[in-house]
């Protein structure tokens, strides 16, 4: 995505008019994303928004960052997934429910054929062996780059399970392609 990566340059000098191209060109795949994760249309639409009000205020860091690697649409999803994770918690701390009481996170199997997909080859085969929650654990963490804790918040999980799940996830990949 080098339009967005230019884009997101333009924005950290304060230009307006690229951050509007940027949030017109992004904001629908990460809203999708989002909705992926979260039912709460409600939810989703207050992280989009929270979610480019970072934008606004750290582009610059994307400049910073840019050296290791990944594109603009890497660092707006990794804003975006900790946007949720917070929003989730604080809402959690709103109801006073248990962890498990979050609202309905949704995987549709779409998403993991896709995943596979584009991984491809014996990698691919592998990670469509994966039992959907094992399948879960290893897109947030891996693919969207939480930690344990952000996992357990966005899936409404325990950490202990999330870790049983991620070293469970790791065995399956490791045994199927050796």
């Amino acid at each position: 995505m080098p339009d967005a990566e230019r884009l997101l340059r333009r924005v950290a000098q304060g230009d307006l008019a690229a951050f509007d191209e940027l949030y017109r060109r992004t904001a629908p795949a990460v809203a999708v994303r989002l909705r992926r994760r979260c039912a709460d249309d409600g939810l989703v639409a207050e992280v989009l928004q929270d979610t480019y009000l970072t934008v606004w205020r750290a582009a610059g860091s994307f400049a910073d960052l840019r050296p290791r690697g990944g594109g603009a649409a890497g660092w707006l999803w990794t804003i975006a997934a900790r946007r949720l994770v917070d929003a989730l918690r604080r809402q959690a701390r709103r109801l006073e429910a248990p962890a498990g009481a979050l609202p309905v996170l949704s995987m549709p199997a779409a998403e993991d054929e896709a995943l596979a997909g584009t991984v491809g080859g014996e990698l691919g085969a592998a990670l469509a062996q994966l039992a959907p929650e094992l399948r879960a654990v290893l897109r947030a963490m891996v693919l969207d780059g939480l930690s344990v804790r952000e996992t357990s918040v966005l899936l409404g999980l325990p950490e202990g399970t999330v870790k049983s799940r991620a070293r469970r996830a790791r065995t399956a990949m490791r045994e199927a392609l050796s």
